[in-house]
């Protein structure tokens, strides 16, 4: 229970106000993201996580104090998540470790790169699938929360408090944004049980598999989770999970970082719920890890 109250006092925080300076970048798919600025000086790239934005209380928290510390903060959004809708049919997903590519590559290398929960998922599954290529793109990076293993991460949000609590949220603007979609782009899938589905697997099975080159959820998952390439990682990288984390049992933590390499820092503490930990005290690890 205690991770639930973490996870949810730390949305309800008050968000520092940042002055975002706002970019549209042209995609080479021929699609569009919207990246948001913060401050000046060496770059900083923070991928945000599922359905989030530079709103989002991680952001407006870790956004004006990387800023003020000699960062230039840039925020991209995934595709549709900058309050309008992208112009092509895919959307964006955990394993997105090609948006990632292209992304970090648009700065003068090498930048700092900090992804949270999805956003983390993607960033370490980048950098382990580039290995030693990385380093010559990203200096250092970190995740917080984020899910290693999709299959456990599922399985744990479709049943009981978590679906009610969380997995309801989610989908309910999913959802909204996917069937706006299929109003632009007709027979793009079943409009009818999409509305109907109730847990990830349902959604990820009708929507995010076929959309991005996948078969089904599991097989998705199994091929997004990040875990998995831990062993491969060359640049120096600090993982931040939480044991008490809703979204990730401890058992599939554990088990999904085990192998990591010599240059992954993995730090588990006892508490911090998902990105519910402590904002000076997670402020301040970060910019103990990145720092020059």
């Amino acid at each position: 229970m205690i991770g639930h109250l973490q996870t949810i006092a730390a949305t309800l925080r008050p968000r520092p106000r940042v002055a975002f300076v706002r970019e549209r970048w042209e995609t080479p798919d021929g699609d569009f993201i919207d990246v948001d600025f913060a401050g000046s000086g060496r770059p900083l790239v923070l991928f945000h996580g599922l359905e989030g934005c530079s709103a989002s209380h991680y952001a407006r928290i870790l956004a004006p104090a990387f800023a003020g510390a000699g960062w230039r903060v840039a925020i991209p959004h995934w595709r549709g998540c900058s309050g309008e809708p992208n112009r092509l049919p895919r959307a964006y997903h955990s394993g997105d470790s090609a948006e990632v590519d292209w992304i970090l590559r648009r700065f003068a290398a090498p930048v700092d790169a900090i992804g949270v929960s999805l956003g983390g998922n993607a960033l370490l599954k980048w950098l382990g699938e580039r290995g030693d290529e990385a380093r010559r793109v990203v200096r250092r990076a970190a995740t917080i929360s984020a899910p290693l293993d999709l299959a456990a991460a599922a399985g744990a949000l479709d049943r009981g408090l978590n679906r009610l609590l969380y997995t309801r949220m989610f989908l309910a603007t999913l959802k909204t944004k996917s069937l706006a979609k299929l109003a632009r782009f007709p027979d793009l899938f079943d409009g009818a049980l999409l509305a109907r589905a109730r847990t990830f697997r349902e959604f990820d099975d009708l929507f995010t598999a076929p959309l991005h080159g996948f078969r089904d959820a599991p097989h998705y998952w199994s091929s997004s989770s990040s875990g998995a390439w831990l062993g491969r990682i060359r640049v120096p990288t600090l993982v931040i999970n939480a044991r008490n984390d809703p979204f990730l049992p401890e058992s599939a933590l554990l088990a999904s970082s085990r192998g990591a390499a010599s240059c992954v820092t993995l730090e588990f503490p006892r508490a911090g719920g998902h990105v519910g930990f402590a904002d000076g005290w997670l402020k301040g690890r970060l910019a103990d890890f990145l720092r020059p």
